[in-house]
C-alpha cells in the first residue's frame, strides 16, 4: 500500500471523526452518522465503508472529499500531524501514568518489561 493511500485514508477518517464529534456535540444522535457523512461526501454508504476498510481513494474522489469538507485541493494528500492521541489513547496514558506514579521501583521495572515485551512481539 502506498504512502499516499495510507495518508488519504487516515485524513478521511480524521475528517469523519471531526464531523461526528461536531454533530454529536450539537446534540445529534450517533446512530446514522456514517450514512450522514457519506451523504455529505456524495458517496454511497457502501463506498464510505470500503474507503474506511481498504479501498484506495482516487485523485478524483480525494478532490471531491476535499471540496465537500471545505478543505483546499491536495489537503487529503498531506500529513497533518495527526500523531496526536485520540480520547481512548489519552485515557490509556492517564491510567499508565497513574500506575507508574503509584508503583514502587520493582513494579516500575515490571511495567517497563511488560511494555517492552509487548512492543517486541508487535515488531515480529
Amino acid at each position: 500500500m502506498s504512502n499516499t493511500t495510507v495518508i488519504r485514508r487516515h485524513n478521511a477518517l480524521a475528517l469523519f471523526q471531526e464531523y461526528a464529534t461536531t454533530k454529536i456535540s450539537a446534540g445529534e444522535p450517533a446512530k446514522g452518522m456514517e450514512q450522514a457523512f457519506a451523504a455529505k461526501l456524495q458517496v454511497s454508504p457502501s463506498m464510505w465503508s470500503q474507503i474506511k476498510a481498504s479501498r484506495p481513494i482516487s485523485d478524483k474522489l480525494a478532490r471531491q472529499i476535499e471540496s465537500h469538507m471545505k478543505q483546499p485541493p491536495g489537503w487529503l494528500d498531506e500529513s497533518h500531524g495527526s500523531d496526536r492521541p485520540d480520547a481512548a489513547e489519552e485515557r490509556f496514558l492517564e491510567l499508565a501514568r497513574a500506575a507508574w506514579r503509584s508503583s514502587n521501583a520493582h513494579a516500575k521495572r515490571e511495567l517497563s518489561r511488560l511494555m517492552r515485551d509487548r512492543s517486541a512481539s508487535k515488531a515480529l
